[in-house]
This record gives structure tokens, C-alpha cells and sequence, in this order.
């Protein structure tokens, strides 16, 4: 398992000791602060000693549970900024937390390794009808039995308002209470593990959230505007105070991993923490993660960002941060040209067909620092060393389908015969695949940007939401941009919970019995194992619309080929056996298989294939007409 409470011991928040609750907090603009503390008795004011920066208190007898929050030079109640639970919004009072009460079963849990990772990124809010962690243990044992290995969970630390993505987080030690709280989303990562599934949270290091950020009260010197983001000033991680602002979000990772077991961390928006120290902040957090967990695995560490900068996946002592993996959008940008002929905004850059999708699935990354239009620069490095597991693929995530004006979908979009061979690449390529929730049952429920913040907020966030779409062609109407979605209504987060029923009946049980399909042969077979576990070179060709892909190892040799237009004829390098195509009718297709004779192959419209050339891929055959049989 990750980390157990009992491994490390915090210095910020309310930490419990025996029963001693130690209260500390960094906070050198006031010039007094007092602690209040709630009772049976009532309310108390408790003082708390300085030591530079630092101030404490120590208070005996109090439960988990306790309510307390602080003044400051009189002013306040305000809570803590390393709050552990804000039971009653991020504007009430803080509350304490003991980590050691929870009893924990995952004693016997190790986390796969990263190149076995397969990640289903969800937003609890939205993954049921209820919303909660609690709710969400319903779908641990569906997600296993798909053969996803790792949740990717969206940000849960406490946010403004009954909902929102989570990127709008100002309590980010303490798990939301709308999902349900510490203990809840500690059960969901017991279960998750005791299920097989490691954990990926979601971080934001890069901003806090616009409504309930306390940090300015206790010091000026948590973000700066020295550096800008598109969310304004940035956090401050090299200018006058950053060494105690570097302490927080050190702290804050290492309370995840050893109070709440977390498995690993996507870092939102990695190109907007800006860093001139000798050491970048990622670099140290990788470095002081490591240290913290030594003897155990160390965490995943992910950071998204379009830099397609290399340094992310180095190790430190070359330059780089050590992470195991970055969200490398490339692939996305290039399927979604090629499938819907889309080309605004950042999709400028891409031609729109299969040889760009074989460039990012050959190399790693499209852009390596030529010029991208839709960019308005040069962007990204070589990376061709790296292994490749560490580039996330998807062909769908929260921020291309949520960002889209009325939450398409991309089988909302184009044909699921379409969508299918796109899968298929996806899932057998060695990068590491990353599906969206309700993707693998083609959910028929959009997911839209929502949130819940107080009015004169909230009336901002839908005038630029809107806003935003303005540059494209479809809105440039203004009476066409007041039917987007707005954000602050209910209904647009309601329409947005997952309508779990469609992947139980018709289409939706194909289509997930697909995924289910290809997560296990991705796992079972060799070739595809090898080339994870090795960066070995993948050859490609294109012939119009079709693309191959092949890919050899002293385990044998397949070849992926993928037709995104009328039927064609292509050749074959190597007479071989079909595996495995997306036009099978057990997933819903017409049935009408490939067909391979002479060194070509006819590839029916809008179909995938997988095809082995060796004694193994008898095996493979054998065991897929297998499947056939007992899946009727």
C-alpha cells in the first residue's frame, strides 16, 4: 500500500496528537491571532504563541469534530487555510479530523505498475445519481471487471457551492463535503484498493479558486504578481515567503498519500506554475514524495500540459522533474481532426489525418518545436527516448468534452463505427490509455461546465463562458451563444450525472463488452506487453484514409490498422491472422470482417483491426473465436 498515517507527521492544520490537538499556521500579515475553538460549553478564544512567522496553540480534550477557526487582529471567524474539513461549506468554520480513527483493510494493496496502468478518469459529482464517494463504491466492481487498473478522480478538495469541476478548490487539504467528506472519500480509495484499483488524484497547484480563499488573510505572500496565469496571479513558489508556500503544497501531497493512501497525482495546468528557483517545485516534490515513501511505491506522478516539454519526464539528476507520465494531448488533437474535420482554436495546428495520428503514435509527441498555428508558436521538444507508457493518450477527457459549448460527447458527434476504430488504436497502442467516463458504454448524458458560485460571481463565470465561444464560427451570433448551457444553472449540472442504465441494455452493453475486449487483450498479449515495457520502434504507413501501424518484439509481431473511410484495399507487409476487428456484431457492428489474401487486406468503411503474424497470434485467434461463442 501507499502510506499509512502513522509514517509521517504534519506541521500545518490541527493535527492530533494523543489527546493534544496541536493547532499551527503560517501567517505573518497579522499581529495578533487567536484561536476559537466551539464546545459543549460554548465558545472559546484561545491565544496562540508566535515564533517568526509561525503560530500555535495546543488544546486538550477536543473530538474529531471540533469546530474552530481563527481571528485575525480581531477580524474573522475564518478558517483554517490547512483545514482538514469544511463540514459546512469553505466558508464556515474548520473541523477536526484524526486520521488514525479510520480502520483500514488494504494492508495486502501495491499499486500496478505504471506501465500496466489503465486510467478512467470521473468526476464523483457526476458518476452517479447520488454524487458521493459513498455512491461511487457501486462502481468499483464494474470498473475492474472493464479492465480499467486506475481512477483518475477529478479534484475533490472543497470548492464554492453545492458543485463544480473542482478546479475552482480553496480548501485543498480538505476532501468536499458535498461528496462526502474525509471518511467517505477514505472508504472509497479502501474499497478501490481492496477492488484493484489504484487511485490518481487530481491536483491544483497552479491557482486557487476565485470565491472562499482565506490564504490572504493569514499572509500576502501566497500567490504573486511577478508571474501571471490565465487565472491571474501565480502561486508564489520562488519570490519573498515562497519557501513556507513550497512547505503547503508539500505538505498537502504528503497528507494525501499517507492520510488517504492516494496512489498517485495529475497536476492540472503544469505550464502555469512558474518556478525560477535552482530547483523547480515539481522536481522538489518529486524528490521529497520519493523520500517520504521510500521502501514503498512511490506515487504516480502526472502533470498536464501542452508544452510537450521532455523535462517533465527526465529524472532529476537530468534536468528533469521525475515524473512517470504527462497528458500528451497531441493524439487527441490529431484523432479529433481526422474523425470530425474540426479546426479552430488550438486544433489549428493539425492536418486532420491519418499520418498526423501516426507521427504522435510513432514519436510520442506531434510537436516537437516546430511552429503550431493553433498555438501561435513554437511548442514541444524530442522525446523519442522516452518509454512509452509515459504519454496519456485519450481520444475524450473532462476538459474536451466539458469545454465543447454544449458538452458533446465525440460519439455524440460522428458514428460509433467511427469512434470504435479510433478505440481500438487507443487501447492496444503501448502509450497509456485514458478513457472518460460513460465513454465505454457510449453515454448518452453530455457532461457541461458547471458551477455553483454566489450570484454576482456566478453572473461573470456565464458571461465569459459564453463569451469564450465568440471567436468560433458557429457563435459568432450572439443569439446563438445565449443557448450555451449556463454554468450556474442547476439543470446543467443534473444533465451531466452519468445515466449509469445505458451501459446495462443494447448499444451501450456492446459497447462496453468492446472495451472489456480490448483492455484484455491489450493485457494478455505479449507483443503489446513488450513494447510497454520497452521503448521499441513502432513503423507506420498510410494509404489515404487507412493507417498502420506495426509493431515488433522477439515475442512476435501485429500490426494495427485502422480504416477512417470507404472500404479500401491496402497491403500487408506479412501474411497473418485477424485477431480482433471493430466491426464485430458482438459489439454492435455489421459484422462484415476484413479480409486478408495475397499480402493486401480489404478493410470494410469505418473498421479497425488487429492482426498477428506469428505462431502466438493463433493463440490470440482462438481465444477471441472463443469469446465469440460464449458471447453469443
Amino acid at each position: 500500500m501507499t502510506g499509512e498515517a502513522d509514517d509521517w507527521r504534519p506541521t500545518l492544520g490541527a493535527v492530533v496528537e494523543g489527546d493534544v490537538v496541536r493547532f499551527t499556521i503560517w501567517a505573518p500579515r497579522p499581529r495578533e491571532l487567536r484561536l476559537l475553538v466551539q464546545g459543549e460549553d460554548g465558545e472559546r478564544t484561545l491565544p496562540m504563541r508566535r515564533e517568526d512567522d509561525m503560530w500555535s496553540c495546543e488544546v486538550s480534550g477536543l473530538a474529531p469534530g471540533t469546530r474552530y477557526a481563527y481571528l485575525a487582529d480581531g477580524q474573522g471567524p475564518f478558517p483554517d487555510p490547512c483545514t482538514r474539513w469544511q463540514p459546512d461549506g469553505v466558508h464556515g468554520w474548520s473541523a477536526v479530523v484524526d486520521p488514525r480513527r479510520f480502520a483500514w483493510a488494504d494492508g495486502a494493496w501495491s499499486p500496478p505498475p505504471f506501465d500496466e496502468v489503465a486510467i478512467y478518469e470521473t468526476h464523483i459529482g457526476t458518476l452517479t445519481p447520488e454524487g458521493t464517494f459513498d455512491a461511487a463504491l457501486g462502481q468499483l466492481p464494474r470498473l475492474r471487471q472493464l479492465g480499467i487498473t486506475a481512477i483518475e478522480v477529478m479534484p475533490v478538495a472543497a470548492f464554492p457551492g453545492r458543485w463544480n469541476w473542482g478546479y475552482d478548490g480553496v480548501a485543498l487539504f480538505a476532501p468536499c463535503q458535498a461528496y462526502g467528506g474525509p471518511d467517505a472519500f477514505r472508504r472509497f480509495i479502501d474499497a478501490a484498493h481492496r477492488s484493484g484499483l489504484a487511485i490518481i488524484l487530481d491536483v491544483v497547484y497552479n491557482h486557487f479558486g476565485p470565491d472562499g480563499n482565506y490564504t490572504g488573510v493569514y499572509s500576502n505572500e501566497y500567490v504573486t504578481e511577478a508571474h501571471q496565469t490565465p487565472w491571474g496571479a501565480a502561486i508564489n513558489f520562488d519570490g519573498p515567503g515562497s519557501r513556507q508556500v513550497r512547505e503547503f503544497y508539500f505538505e498537502n501531497l504528503t497528507h494525501w498519500v499517507t492520510e488517504y493512501h492516494v496512489d498517485g497525482f495529475r497536476f492540472d495546468a503544469t505550464h502555469a506554475i512558474i518556478d525560477g528557483s535552482d530547483e523547480h517545485i515539481l522536481a522538489e516534490l518529486s524528490r521529497r514524495i520519493e523520500e517520504v515513501t521510500q521502501g514503498r511505491p512511490r506515487p504516480y506522478l502526472i502533470a498536464e500540459s501542452h508544452e510537450n516539454d521532455v523535462r517533465y519526464l527526465l529524472p532529476r539528476d537530468k534536468g528533469g522533474f521525475g515524473f512517470d507520465a504527462v497528458w500528451a494531448d497531441d493524439f487527441h488533437h490529431a484523432v479529433r481532426t481526422m474523425l470530425t474535420g474540426e479546426s479552430e482554436g488550438y486544433l489549428r495546428g493539425f492536418e486532420g489525418d491519418p499520418a498526423t495520428v501516426a507521427t504522435a503514435v510513432t514519436q510520442g509527441f506531434v510537436y516537437e518545436g516546430q511552429f503550431d498555428a493553433g498555438f501561435g508558436g513554437t511548442r514541444g521538444t524530442r522525446a523519442r527516448e522516452q518509454p512509452w507508457s509515459q504519454f496519456v493518450y485519450c481520444i475524450q477527457n473532462h476538459d474536451q468534452v466539458g469545454n465543447r459549448a454544449y458538452g458533446q460527447r465525440l460519439h455524440h458527434t460522428i458514428g460509433h463505427d467511427t469512434v470504435f476504430a479510433a478505440t481500438l488504436i487507443l487501447l492496444l497502442v503501448p502509450q497509456t490509455p485514458l478513457l472518460f467516463q460513460g465513454q465505454e458504454f457510449l453515454a448518452h448524458s453530455p457532461f457541461m461546465y458547471f458551477t455553483d458560485h454566489e450570484p454576482e460571481l456566478g453572473r461573470l463565470v456565464t458571461e465569459g463562458r459564453r463569451r469564450e465561444f465568440s471567436g468560433f464560427g458557429a457563435f459568432q451570433d450572439e443569439s446563438i451563444r445565449r443557448h450555451i448551457p449556463d454554468p450556474q444553472d442547476p439543470a446543467t449540472f443534473v444533465r451531466s450525472k452519468l445515466d449509469l442504465d445505458t451501459g446495462a441494455y443494447g448499444m451501450g452493453e456492446l459497447a462496453a463488452e468492446f472495451h472489456r475486449v480490448l483492455l484484455e487483450l491489450r493485457r494478455a498479449d505479449g507483443v503489446l506487453a513488450a513494447f510497454r515495457r520497452e521503448r521499441l520502434p513502432i513503423e507506420s504507413e498510410t494509404f489515404g484514409n487507412v493507417m498502420s501501424l506495426r509493431l515488433r518484439s522477439v515475442a512476435g509481431s501485429r500490426t494495427i490498422v485502422a480504416n477512417f473511410g470507404d472500404e479500401a484495399e491496402v497491403p500487408i507487409q506479412q501474411s497473418g491472422r485477424l485477431v480482433l476487428h471493430s466491426s464485430e456484431a458482438r459489439f454492435g457492428g455489421t459484422g462484415r470482417a476484413p479480409e486478408l489474401s495475397g499480402g493486401r487486406i480489404l478493410l470494410p468503411p469505418r473498421t479497425a483491426a488487429f492482426i498477428a503474424h506469428d505462431a502466438d497470434g493463433q493463440s490470440l485467434a482462438t481465444n477471441t473465436a472463443s469469446d465469440r461463442a460464449s458471447s453469443g
